[in-house]
């Protein structure tokens, strides 16, 4: 049951989210089940931390160092400034935002199994995967950024070699950095926000409310706004953030739908071992029935009806928590 300060919070959930069935709060919490979860995805966090390790690898090692010609400067002679969004605001709305979101669903439906696979799949998986990818074809590709000539030539004094390349007298990291321009990264964790919203609150119910839309589409604002910024700022090409933005999208679809339902399916607004869980619970609940102490003792069983998101339901099931029965029996 959540508590008197998301009260509200829930009522201004509520026409976008619809019914959702819960499971029982007292055996799929953060508490008792957090750490049986965890130990289950334990290669996966395994393999983040290969991840971090191969991404520190690939911040170290130099970018091949293209070929940039005396006529090739023309498109390169932009200013050298700083970025409109500073690197410290990264973790704010690529880890901090998403996170919050994610807390407040659990907040309200008491939920770990979406909590986990969200910050697994959303806030690790999809940043990391694409920090990879995007380092690792920077390094190869190592085209020069718009502002490339005055991190090469800070006092404006060119010098060239034999076959007229560009010799670089500037400050060694930002020479190395300048070689870094394509592609751009930072859509992967909005998107993966944009995809959890949508099937959260049910953007694709056939219903028509264009409400939620401007919902999902914000994160994807935030994340456009951002990449122009690096246009604006002289660190990337257009090319740089069409490219980044469509590769931080793509991994933020695959690692969704690893653990997420399509945003627009019946079943959207959950991760699947939500509903694996919900069939163990129900299967629990008719074993409990059948044993002879139950049934002298029996109460009469809380009929959740579940809605499809469509309008379609599903056939009445009695729910019945081992530890509320437990309860009751204690109670008796």
């Amino acid at each position: 049951m959540a508590s008197r300060g998301f009260i509200s919070f829930g009522r201004i959930l509520q026409p976008f989210q619809g019914r959702m069935p819960q499971v029982d709060p007292s055996a799929h919490t953060i508490k008792s089940h957090g750490a049986t979860l965890a130990r289950t995805h334990l290669h996966d966090w395994l393999i983040l931390l290969l991840l971090i390790v191969i991404e520190v690898v690939l911040f170290v090692i130099h970018p091949f160092y293209r070929f940039v010609g005396r006529d090739m400067l023309d498109d390169l002679k932009y200013p050298m400034k700083e970025n409109t969004v500073p690197v410290w605001a990264v973790p704010l709305y690529a880890v901090l935002l998403p996170m919050a979101v994610f807390l407040l669903f659990y907040l309200r439906r008491r939920d770990v199994y979406d909590l986990h696979h969200s910050v697994l799949a959303g806030l690790l998986f999809a940043v990391l995967i694409t920090a990879v990818l995007t380092d690792a074809i920077k390094d190869a590709v190592g085209r020069p950024r718009p502002d490339f000539y005055w991190r090469c030539f800070p006092d404006g004094k060119e010098v060239y070699d034999k076959w007229g390349g560009v010799v670089c007298h500037g400050k060694v990291s930002d020479v190395k950095e300048g070689h870094k321009s394509f592609p751009s990264g930072h859509t992967s964790c909005l998107g993966f926000l944009s995809l959890y919203l949508s099937g959260k609150i049910k953007a694709f119910d056939r219903q028509g409310h264009v409400a939620k839309l401007c919902i999902v589409f914000l994160p994807i604002l935030a994340a456009c706004l951002v990449g122009i910024s690096r246009v604006d700022d002289y660190w990337h090409h257009w090319q740089d953030v069409f490219a980044g933005g469509l590769l931080g999208l793509v991994v933020a679809t695959f690692c969704y739908r690893q653990f997420f339902p399509p945003p627009y399916s019946d079943d959207g607004w959950g991760p699947y071992a939500y509903f694996k869980a919900r069939e163990e619970a129900r299967a629990n609940s008719n074993t409990n029935r059948d044993s002879p102490l139950v049934q002298a003792m029996e109460v009469p069983g809380v009929v959740n009806q579940v809605p499809r998101r469509n309008g379609d339901t599903l056939p009445p099931f009695n729910y019945h928590s081992p530890t509320l029965e437990a309860m009751e029996l204690g109670q008796k």
